[in-house]
């Protein structure tokens, strides 16, 4: 059974040698059937006969030549956005690019390469071509092995069903092995299936902006892509990442997610109350918060917001002249002479006068929750209050600075800025195409706060839109997923797909993820919430370890040849004897050593529990224009 599964491409090609004897036979027989030496009615089923296996032979050894031929792999190719356009008409499907379903047969042959100097049965693809091929071979200077893609000869245009990708998908491969381009790819379908795209770049490719860009002028309205970069402000949009929300509390919750890991997690906790009491206070004022009101409150103190939400409180509650009334008069001229102690430098009699009253006459069924957390706060130890929010103010000014702090708050009534406000749901309504370039190069722990803020935003607007029952497609694709992974990109990971956000998500290590997350499981456990995976060349083992996990095994046959020989006391004995033996074994689909010999774009993809070997093309807009232009 095993005999007839086995195959051994990888050798010279001995049917030729039996395929001209045949042909040899096959002139014998015609020859001495014309010259009368045997009956022609004996000699012609002879010729015929050897005819025959000569052309057996000539078959089998041409299928051996083909296959070697093969071996010499497939260069990097670039493709014009019409000719991408004719492989993605369908957009219920999938383009992967170019290849082949991987099937037991490629793995053996795999195995088998591993074993040998495949340059030594090189074949010149000007065989391939004469046979009808089109193959252009990959040149010796590439980077990586030509014959993995080289073990099966036709390769097609590979598809897998939208309906695939709604589990998520995990793009791996070390610096420079294709993640760029396999985004580009993928960018451009979503942007042609009328998807809302959200782009989290944090090295802001210029490429990958060019392709986003020509997508949305081919297949949107002109004003559908939009981009925001901290480094060039004036040449995007402002984003609101604090707009989305139905309960002030997730306003807290959304900044605590930027915040360092916090492994006792009293930190995180006093920091979280510290934002939601803040929070709670400008919304009882009836402001919306942002970024910079918070940082105001928090860093300079809560005084000022204490005070007009005691003012409002009295409003609603007190008679119209409450500022005049004998008892409030008394408070505050006793505050003003300091007759009663203030907790802070910035606290102003009136304040003063407001919380004492607030304390000693309004009864407790009337008083106000928000305003009780404020005033515990106004009351608490300055000194003890910094400290425990240390680990927030860093952060908060980080994203509160300069330019950056205008475009991640941004002021509807400043009328000297003509930059768009937008947020994610204008961006959902719109239709819209964002860029989101977060500058990871120069300033990392700013670029890393804006990415972790901009996905805790989109996880509270993926609630919203599931309990809304939105389900307008929107893909989110995150470039260096190490960088930004947080626990509400897991949540999106997780149950985004209910909300109908589909996320791309491209890293390069499985370590980079674990120091991000402080443990390997910790990471094993996020990118177990991504249904297909799709690995370009991979140097680090760990990751190659996942990656070959992910793949599964089969079923491998291998060839024992045994040979022995001896000879005993007595003169003339002398015994030999030749063993083979056919087993077979489970081992990787997917050899793991080979994961580190890919070439530039080429991938192995387990996508929809199909493994497949592919390889992605360049896209290259400035092609299109220059020919449109000529």
């Amino acid at each position: 059974m095993f005999a007839r599964k086995f195959e051994m491409p990888w050798r010279p090609a001995y049917e030729m040698w039996a395929a001209w004897a045949w042909f040899a036979g096959m002139a014998v027989f015609t020859y001495i059937g014309v010259k009368g030496n045997l009956r022609a009615d004996a000699a012609m089923p002879l010729a015929m006969a050897a005819m025959a296996m000569a052309m057996l032979r000539a078959h089998q050894s041409l299928d051996i030549l083909v296959k070697r031929a093969s071996l010499s792999g497939r260069a990097m190719q670039v493709i014009t956005t019409r000719r991408l356009a004719s492989f993605t008409s369908d957009p219920e499907q999938v383009f992967l690019g170019f290849g082949f379903e991987w099937l037991p047969v490629h793995s053996q042959r795999l195995y088998e390469l591993s074993k040998i100097n495949y340059k030594d049965y090189y074949v010149s693809p000007l065989l391939l071509r004469a046979l009808g091929y089109t193959v252009k071979p990959q040149p010796d200077g590439e980077i990586g092995v030509p014959y993995i893609h080289g073990v099966e000869l036709q390769e097609r245009p590979l598809y897998r069903p939208l309906q695939n990708f709604i589990g998520g998908l995990l793009l791996v491969g070390t610096t420079q092995s294709g993640k760029g381009v396999a985004l580009s790819t993928f960018l451009t379908q979503a942007i042609r299936r009328g998807d809302i795209v959200v782009f989290i770049d944090p090295k802001n490719s210029e490429r990958l902006k060019r392709v986003v860009r020509r997508a949305c002028a081919d297949y949107r309205e002109p004003d559908t892509y939009i981009e925001c970069h901290p480094a060039f402000p004036e040449r995007g949009v402002r984003l609101d990442f604090l707009f989305n929300w139905q309960k002030p509390t997730e306003v807290a919750s959304r900044l605590q997610s930027i915040m360092p890991v916090d492994t006792g997690g009293a930190f995180a906790a006093f920091s979280w109350d510290a934002v939601n009491v803040v929070v709670q206070g400008v919304v009882y004022i009836e402001d919306r918060p942002n970024l910079m009101k918070l940082t105001r409150y928090i860093e300079g103190g809560i005084e000022s917001l204490l005070e007009a939400a005691l003012a409002r409180f009295y409003d609603e509650h007190l008679a119209a002249n409450w500022r005049e009334a004998q008892d409030m008069r008394e408070l505050v001229g006793a505050a003003s002479k300091g007759q009663i102690k203030r907790p802070s430098d910035v606290t102003t009699p009136q304040l003063l006068a407001y919380v004492i009253y607030y304390e000693q006459r309004i009864p407790e069924p009337q008083r106000e929750k928000v305003i009780d957390s404020m005033i515990r706060v106004f009351r608490h130890n300055r000194e003890h209050y910094q400290k425990i929010t240390a680990n927030l103010l860093p952060v908060l000014s980080m994203l509160t600075s300069g330019d950056l702090g205008r475009t991640l708050s941004p002021d509807p009534f400043d009328l000297d800025d003509k930059r768009p406000i937008m947020n994610f749901e204008k961006i959902e309504r719109g239709g819209h195409v964002l860029v989101l370039c977060t500058d990871s190069l120069p300033d990392p722990a700013v670029a890393s706060a804006i990415a972790a803020l901009a996905i805790a935003d989109l996880a509270a607007r993926a609630g919203m839109r599931y309990n809304l029952g939105i389900k307008a497609r929107l893909t989110l694709v995150v470039d260096e997923m190490a960088n930004v992974i947080n626990r509400p990109l897991i949540e999106i990971l997780n149950k985004g797909a209910e909300g109908g956000i589909n996320t791309i998500c491209a890293m390069q290590t499985l370590g980079d993820l674990a120091a991000r997350l402080g443990s390997v499981d910790a990471a094993r456990m996020a990118l177990g919430n991504l249904n297909n995976l799709i690995a370009l060349r991979s140097k680090d083992r760990p990751t190659q370890d996942f990656v070959a996990e992910t793949f599964g095994k089969t079923g491998i046959h291998m060839v024992r040849v045994g040979l022995n020989e001896g000879a005993d006391a007595h003169v003339g004995d002398w015994s030999s004897g030749r063993s083979v033996q056919l087993s077979e074994s489970m081992e990787d689909r997917v050899p793991v050593d080979m994961l580190g010999k890919l070439p530039d774009l080429q991938y192995f993809g387990m996508v929809g529990a199909r493994l497949v070997k592919g390889r992605f093309t360049i896209l290259d807009p400035e092609t299109e224009e220059l020919a449109q232009a000529a």
